[in-house]
């Protein structure tokens, strides 16, 4: 088991300022696990209830009875399954009860789980929980990070036959159990039709008409299979910025599947040299640093972007937070070149600084405040950077 106490101390802040706190992720990213970590770090009683236990399920049927007199840490897990609890939670929310607090873990975005963000409204933050991270494996292993993904029964299986054997699982399971918990409606035949697509097109522009074409359904109803995909956290879409300068801009976003383990299981390859000998190997990395990036600079999606002119220059990945603008640009080399590209965009985007992500093993300058970094040192790095 790997501590995960970075996570820990950021869930352990909000809940000493917020009421309520809620961990959302994919299933098996480690919501459980991680809660069960924090429970060690309270002080004061805690009170856990799994809504996929018929029992627990139970004692829950008159919320309102079952949690007024409990005190201390109430965990309530899977609360998709239970959207109707929240009303009870505002009010015993809003009888401002210093002593108790509500840590609820749920599978699926916030505008999914449309209850919450009606009726705990200013009462509840949010943490979202990802894959493991560069800054929480022991180092040296980002490659298998990558290969594997960061779901913790993937990255810590016994080999990569086993890795893939449980990611293989994991996505027929998601796709026939979890989706229609959450309320997806879709046969389950047509999303892992969808969902293989889209691993052949991670790291590409959108384009809902190709996929509609393919499908044989309107535009529409293939956009509705990405958000599908996107509230469920298995996916996620890097919204366009564009601006008032004079070149056009694309305006659509990136689509990115947000595993890197899970897109190499849907593209059908069980081991290393069946990544590098794919296409979309670069682009599989690219999805993989994009996702370390956001987790290490604690982003959210209002300040993620990637960038793109009609006449060819772009950016990976913006990251911007109040007026400061960085860039990202990744490149599977060890010896990244600067670009013109580069310059366009530090020029006109007026970025602070410019960092290019490689394979190598070192920090050099390309430009003034555009710097090559490793994969290895991106953390020490973006820790800088904050």
């Amino acid at each position: 088991m790997i501590a995960r106490n970075n996570e820990i101390n950021l869930l352990l802040e909000a809940l000493a300022t917020y009421p309520a706190v809620g961990i959302i992720g994919a299933r098996q990213v480690g919501k459980t696990t991680l809660a069960a970590m924090l429970t060690r770090k309270w002080s004061g009683p805690v009170h856990h209830f799994d809504l996929e236990n018929s029992e627990d399920m139970a004692r829950l049927f008159d919320p309102m009875l079952t949690l007024k007199e409990l005190r201390g840490l109430v965990i309530l897990d899977e609360i998709q399954r239970m959207p109707e609890i929240f009303p009870a939670l505002r009010v015993l929310i809003d009888k401002k009860l210093d002593d108790l607090r509500f840590l609820i873990l749920g599978s699926a975005s916030p505008q999914m789980l449309r209850q919450s963000s009606e009726s705990l409204a200013g009462r509840i933050r949010y943490h979202r929980l990802s894959g493991l991270g560069l800054d929480e494996i022991p180092s040296g292993q980002s490659e298998q990070l990558w290969l594997r993904g960061g779901f913790p029964l993937s990255f810590l299986a016994q080999d990569d036959a086993k890795s893939f054997e449980w990611r293989k699982a994991f996505v027929s399971t998601f796709l026939e159990r979890d989706l229609p918990q959450l309320g997806i409606n879709v046969s389950s035949t047509t999303l892992r039709r969808f969902w293989n697509m889209l691993a052949h097109y991670h790291g590409q522009i959108w384009n809902a008409s190709e996929f509609a074409r393919s499908f044989g359904v309107a535009d529409t109803t293939v956009r509705q299979y990405l958000d599908r995909l996107t509230d469920a956290l298995v996916v996620r879409q890097v919204q366009p910025w564009h601006e008032n300068i004079s070149k056009r801009q694309v305006k659509s976003p990136k689509v990115f599947i947000c595993d890197s383990g899970l897109t190499h299981a849907l593209l059908n390859l069980p081991a290393k040299h069946d990544v590098l000998g794919h296409p979309k190997s670069g682009a599989t990395w690219e999805g993989f640093v994009i996702e370390q990036i956001i987790r290490l600079l604690r982003a959210d999606e209002s300040e993620c972007f990637h960038w793109a002119t009609h006449s060819g220059a772009k950016l990976d990945f913006l990251h911007v937070r109040g007026s400061t603008r960085t860039g990202f640009e990744i490149k599977r080399t060890s010896s990244p070149r600067l670009t013109r590209s580069m310059r366009i965009a530090m020029h006109d985007l007026k970025l602070k600084h410019l960092f290019v992500i490689h394979a190598g093993e070192h920090i050099f300058p390309l430009a003034e405040n555009i710097k090559a970094v490793p994969i290895s040192r991106l953390s020490e790095t973006l820790m800088g950077y904050l």
